[in-house]
């Protein structure tokens, strides 16, 4: 098979997982290296800049939150998160130690192909020096918020507000929909390509950080509304 022009580093210490993982992705054309613990994680990926790095949390010596807060100021490649414990505290640290995305174990390869995919894809997106096409509105403004995806800033009060990639993405879509309710799957599939499993959490806890970033009541929010058995809906 003809090998992709996209390198993965795959960095846990499950030998077995390893080998399992980075030979399916390799028979899907990604060129995949393997780490199995922290500390040489983090000079893999600042030396070997992949374009994007699969992070397990639980590492010896250094374990991969704290991995993933040390290589984001020189990395600007996607990382995705695994772990096997599944709490809740674990998905919210990943994401704000800058992980773009987050799956927990155990992975299904198929699952996990959709979500590189899509990362990659979204990042591609997001680094291109080409204007999108179609796209004529490319600045929402509504009451004191507004958002360009000209620049990627988005603001409040004249103030900007610090979002990562992932952030922006999922709140470009909630504001140029805006006054539309998207369901998850709706939302699952415009940032990931794939439709939401009942049980990943992601979409829910991104919208709760962008719900503090923009100083939204989580109780009674007045820009990312929660429609109950529907989805979100950003308020007109």
């Amino acid at each position: 098979m003809t090998k992709s022009t996209h390198t993965v580093l795959l960095v846990d210490d499950d030998e077995s997982l390893n080998r399992l993982v980075q030979q399916y992705l390799e028979s899907q054309g990604f060129t995949v290296s393997t780490a199995m613990d922290g500390h040489t994680a983090v000079n893999r990926i600042i030396e070997e800049n992949p374009d994007l790095v699969i992070l397990d949390v639980m590492l010896p010596g250094t374990d991969g939150l704290s991995v993933c807060r040390e290589v984001r100021p020189n990395y600007e490649g996607p990382i995705l998160m695994l772990t096997a414990l599944g709490e809740d505290i674990d998905e919210v640290a990943g994401l704000e130690t800058g992980a773009d995305d987050y799956l927990a174990k155990p992975v299904r390869p198929r699952v996990l192909l959709a979500r590189v995919r899509a990362l990659l894809r979204r990042h591609s997106t997001a680094g291109s020096s080409e204007e999108p096409p179609a796209a004529p509105d490319r600045r929402i403004s509504i009451g004191n918020f507004a958002i360009s995806q000209t620049d990627r800033t988005a603001t409040q009060h004249g103030e900007l507000i610090s979002l990562t990639d992932a952030e922006f993405e999922l709140l470009w879509l909630l504001a140029s929909h805006a006054g539309q309710i998207l369901s998850r799957d709706d939302i699952n599939r415009a940032l990931r390509g794939l439709e939401h499993d009942g049980t990943d959490r992601t979409i829910d806890l991104r919208i709760s950080r962008l719900r503090k970033k923009l100083n939204d009541d989580s109780k009674e929010p007045r820009l990312i509304k929660s429609i109950r058995g529907k989805g979100y809906l950003f308020s007109l």
